[in-house]
């Protein structure tokens, strides 16, 4: 990433300004405002540095003087009720969702570094974005319909999974009279009752953690789950005795591809249980979503997913059963026409189409050769 000051907003001014009307506020709201000004989608502040936003995937550097660490201490603290001040101050580090309005909420952690402290903050989207919007597959809203199973969507941090699913949670509110229960580590996107009746629920505010969350949500007659995070074999086992009693589940994991989900969550479990798991595995899975946002050519879309989805089928139940998730691949390229989704097969098409360079889909790629060949019209399978 490469790293370039900001210079097309007068948002600089406004982080500096502290008199006035703005004096009544937090002074972390005139950076908020900020990012919101120059849509951003995060904001890093560091102790005796400059503060900077992330603009279509790059660092750049705001216009002013650095903030001392007493300032962005005051920042910091002015976010966290004394419970989080307390937290913050044994752990070293704090998740927290931070509300500037009814409209401006961002996801942040306030974290120690060096002896000092720094945030990083991200814009939460205020408008749930459908899939036009977000220029996802329309195989999502097939694999949102579904009535039970599991839905896992993957991919490193800041590849808009949370995004993804939260226009998943939203087709179901605007069409299914269901009762949605979530448990989120903070609460990102807020949902308005449609159709759905969803309840949301943090971790350190209306919850324990993660364990407990999960298993008071099945006495709280639900019919659909979103699971913040599969961070735990307890977290995992919560989840898949939902999915096996006829709910549908959401949730994210850390994996870059969709076969490696699949040993990321056997990674969970002692050996011996993993004949056991990937039973469990064959016969809940609805599907398995890996994302990753690649930078568009038109400076006005900044950055567009390219996904690879792998549905349940026998061939995939067979493979996930004899132990050859990492033939998975294979499977999803043969049965295109199902639905399923190739990762280089969107890439090529997004270069084809125009959205993004083949550049990008080359660094993008887990096999460059083989898409450098797709791109040259030679088909390798």
């Amino acid at each position: 990433m490469t790293e370039q000051n900001v210079s097309s907003v007068e948002a600089t001014q406004q982080a500096q300004a502290v008199g006035g009307a703005e004096a009544k506020l937090p002074r972390i709201n005139i950076f908020f405002k900020t990012v919101a000004a120059l849509a951003a989608s995060d904001l890093h502040v560091k102790s005796d540095a400059v503060p900077r936003v992330r603009i279509g995937g790059m660092l750049k550097t705001l216009k002013m003087e650095p903030l001392s660490g007493e300032e962005v201490d005051a920042m910091a603290f002015e976010m966290m009720n004394e419970e989080q001040r307390q937290k913050f101050h044994d752990n070293g580090t704090l998740d927290l969702a931070y509300a500037m309005n009814k409209t401006e909420r961002f996801r942040v952690n306030v974290f120690r570094q060096r002896g000092t402290t720094s945030i990083v903050a991200r814009r939460i989207n205020p408008k749930i974005p459908n899939y036009q919007e977000l220029r996802l597959p329309e195989v999502l809203g097939k694999i949102a319909d579904r009535e039970q199973g599991m839905i896992l969507l993957c991919g490193i941090t800041g590849s808009g999974k949370s995004t993804t699913i939260a226009a998943m949670i939203e087709q179901i509110n605007q069409t299914k009279s269901v009762h949605v229960v979530t448990i989120e580590d903070p609460i990102e996107y807020t949902y308005v009752d449609k159709k759905a009746h969803i309840n949301q629920r943090e971790i350190g505010l209306d919850v324990i953690d993660f364990e407990s969350g999960i298993r008071s949500m099945l006495r709280e007659d639900p019919d659909v789950l979103l699971i913040g995070e599969m961070r735990d074999r307890l977290t995992f086992q919560a989840a898949m005795q939902a999915a096996e009693t006829g709910h549908l589940v959401f949730s994210t994991i850390h994996a870059s591809s969709a076969s490696g989900a699949i040993t990321r969550i056997l990674e969970l479990f002692p050996k011996d249980q993993h004949s056991n798991i990937r039973q469990v595995l064959a016969a809940n899975i609805v599907a398995i979503i890996y994302q990753k946002l690649v930078p568009a050519l038109d400076p006005k879309i900044k950055r567009v997913p390219a996904v690879e989805v792998m549905l349940n089928s026998p061939s995939v139940r067979k493979y996930i059963l004899e132990e050859r998730e990492s033939e998975l691949t294979s499977v999803i390229r043969n049965e295109r026409g199902t639905g399923m989704i190739d990762f280089n097969d969107m890439l090529a098409d997004l270069v084809t189409g125009e959205i993004i360079s083949s550049k990008e889909a080359l660094a993008s790629s887990p096999n460059a050769d083989e898409l450098r060949m797709r791109m040259k019209g030679i088909k390798t399978f």
